[in-house]
């Protein structure tokens, strides 16, 4: 587990002992999606492992133009680890973009911008290290349909331990009738979970790229499941949730199944989230410890929440990065919508877990799901994070009763603010809300990621009606 190569000399060492026929590189688009470029591993040598690999950044969405398309992925050659599924041994290596053009890296590289963000706490005094321990939950299905036509549109999902499964007659096999229910997957055993050996198996597999592997178990929907793994730096946690993502979804895909991390695929079940543990070092120090405090946080760890909170419809734009994401946080399924903090509190957007130490202590902010680009989600926490530290923003809070319980009215009453509940409101925030985000995303990348997302997302979206419009206006 961990780094199987350091540097360019052990790569070739390893390369050479693995029989690699390929080497695959991998970098990331602004809506997170992972792309490759795979190479002979016979026209791989030192050279282009430290100077770069051309390809054609005009061919990416919202990149470059096409009169300034030539661009470099430069190796971070440390990531290298094998492709556990392709039929030759191939090497898998991150790549951070790299612009010809400025001589610098790429403005629109979400892994280049986590970098800076690194930087930027570390050129401010304030912190030398930031560590994340994303949580990304995911279901798996045994079938998906969609149509998405000018006359009709729908879609279905199924899985056998679906509920609406309960009269089905298999052709090949009997109903077993052992289902969890809606809400009712916590955490039981075989054989209402079903997918015991499905996720025994991603487990192994994510620890044979490099991840360490704390727990796996049935979550709370139907079909939904997650897989615990360790924390790290800001952009090792980022790597980890790409790796972690072609796995779940590739392990799934091997077994006839197929998996996704969309947020929320079924109507009145739990959905997916990325629950985002974050704390911020110095000297090997947590900042975020104080002994005896509220949570054994310290007044630090507060501002940086009140500074998310703060920016929290701007910091939405990359968290919750689509209109699916605010079918999710609505109040009775987990995905807590309302902004305060609370010691052990999974109603509160931000959650001190309980019984951490000096070296574990952490807040946990609930919000963020899995159609965020990794990179730019914790670097636009960590940005709002830093200028709430900056500004000693004090976030509403603690509050330990149940949050869900209480009415819009009695929300507004207290004063809590809420989070965005669309991505226009979210979008719209970021234009109002940005310059947070400037040491970091430069104005370049804000507007083109604001204007993809609205074209991309938001008004098609928005122009499409949906069964339900007919279901309760047809007849108007």
């Amino acid at each position: 587990m961990g780094k199987f190569v350091n540097n360019i000399e052990e790569f070739f060492t390893f390369c050479e002992e693995n029989d690699v026929q390929f080497v695959d590189l991998r970098f990331t688009d602004i809506k997170g999606a992972w792309h490759h470029l795979t190479y002979r591993m016979s026209a791989v040598n030192e050279g282009n492992l430290i100077n770069g690999f051309p390809f054609d950044g005009s061919s990416i969405e919202a990149w470059q133009p096409i009169n300034r398309s030539d661009m470099l992925l430069k190796a971070d050659v440390p990531t290298a680890f094998l492709d556990p599924f392709t039929a030759d041994p191939t090497i898998i290596v991150f790549c951070d973009v790299y612009d010809i053009y400025k001589g610098e890296l790429y403005e629109k590289c979400p892994r280049s911008i986590a970098k800076k963000a690194l930087a930027h706490a570390d050129e401010l005094g304030i912190a030398d290290a930031a560590y994340f321990g994303p949580e990304n939950e995911f279901f798996i299905f045994d079938d998906v349909k969609f149509i998405d036509n000018i006359n009709e549109a729908g879609y279905k999902v199924d899985s056998e331990e679906g509920e609406w499964n309960s009269n089905t007659d298999y052709e090949d096999m009997y109903n077993t009738a052992h289902r969890p229910g809606t809400k009712g997957g916590y955490f039981p055993v075989q054989p209402t979970d079903s997918m015991v050996d499905l996720r025994a198996e991603m487990m192994q597999v994510l620890e044979q790229v490099g991840l360490e592997v704390v727990l796996g178990h049935h979550e709370v929907a139907q079909a939904q499941g997650e897989i615990g793994i360790v924390f790290s730096d800001i952009i090792g946690a980022a790597d980890n949730v790409q790796k972690y993502k072609y796995v779940v979804k590739m392990v799934a895909h091997l077994n006839g199944k197929t998996a996704t991390f969309m947020p929320k695929p079924l109507y009145g079940d739990n959905g997916n989230g990325m629950h985002t543990h974050q704390s911020l070092w110095k000297d090997g120090k947590n900042l975020f410890y104080k002994e005896g405090e509220y949570g054994n946080l310290s007044e630090m760890a507060l501002h940086y929440a009140g500074g998310i909170f703060k920016h929290a419809a701007a910091v939405a734009a990359f968290t919750n990065a689509s209109t699916n994401s605010y079918k999710r946080l609505l109040p009775g399924f987990e995905a807590p919508s309302i902004l305060t903090y609370s010691s052990q509190n999974r109603s509160a957007s931000c959650r001190i877990p309980y019984g951490a130490g000096e070296k574990a202590t952490r807040i946990e902010m609930r919000f963020p799901d899995s159609t965020a680009c990794p990179y730019l989600a914790f670097a636009a926490m960590m940005m709002a994070g830093l200028d709430g530290i900056q500004n000693k923003t004090v976030p509403v809070g603690p509050m330990d009763e149940d949050l869900f319980e209480l009415s819009l009215g009695e929300i507004r009453e207290k004063g809590i603010p809420q989070m965005p509940h669309t991505l226009r409101e979210a979008l719209e925030g970021l234009i109002a809300d940005n310059d947070f985000l400037k040491p970091v995303f430069s104005k370049t990348f804000i507007d083109a990621y604001q204007e993809y997302k609205f074209e991309r997302d938001v008004w098609p979206d928005e122009g499409r009606p949906t069964a339900y419009e007919f279901k309760t206006t047809y007849q108007c």
